[in-house]
């Protein structure tokens, strides 16, 4: 059975992982948000970044990629997601259901917020914009995370409101 893998933050432009297939998909019942306190990757404990998760929204959807893993490195895949995406149990791995542009159903490992986590947190775009331009982690500045992100849903056709919206202010703030 094939093993896929949900894509909204950078996953998109950064799989970490053989992809075999991908296909933009939509997640039913969540949507991508900064609300994620940064700690390792785009943050330090000091000077705490933001990274995008899945926060769950009944009527809400989240439009990204279905990267599927190529066959016979599932295991190797799965260590590698677990190693990066759960580094601080800020996320909980689930399987849940997408629905692909072609009109497929799939299940894919994906990686929503624990809303009882200390990480999470809410801020307003302003708020979420004055962190994101000075924040810097283990993997790099936080604009970095924003700014790839943001361009590679555009890449793929994925309208991101929010994510434009920072981006551009990001920019003002930085330049």
């Amino acid at each position: 059975m094939a093993l896929w893998v949900f894509g909204y933050g950078s996953l998109l432009w950064n799989p970490g992982f053989d992809v075999a297939e991908q296909a933009v998909a939509t997640l039913h019942g969540w949507h991508r948000s900064f609300c994620m306190s940064s700690i390792h990757h785009r943050g330090s404990e000091e000077h705490p970044g933001l990274v995008l998760a899945l926060d769950a929204a009944a009527e809400g959807h989240c439009h990204g990629l279905a990267l599927r893993v190529k066959e016979g490195t599932e295991d190797a895949a799965m260590a590698e997601l677990r190693e990066r995406e759960l580094v601080s149990s800020a996320y909980l791995e689930k399987e849940l259901p997408l629905t692909l542009a072609d009109g497929r159903e799939v299940t894919a490992v994906t990686y929503v917020i624990d809303p009882n986590h200390v990480q999470y947190i809410h801020l307003s775009l302003e708020e979420q914009a004055n962190v994101i331009s000075t924040a810097v982690g283990g993997r790099g500045p936080n604009t970095e995370y924003l700014y790839n992100t943001a361009a590679h849903l555009s890449e793929l056709g994925i309208q991101d409101e929010e994510l434009d919206w920072l981006s551009a202010r990001v920019r003002e703030i930085t330049s």
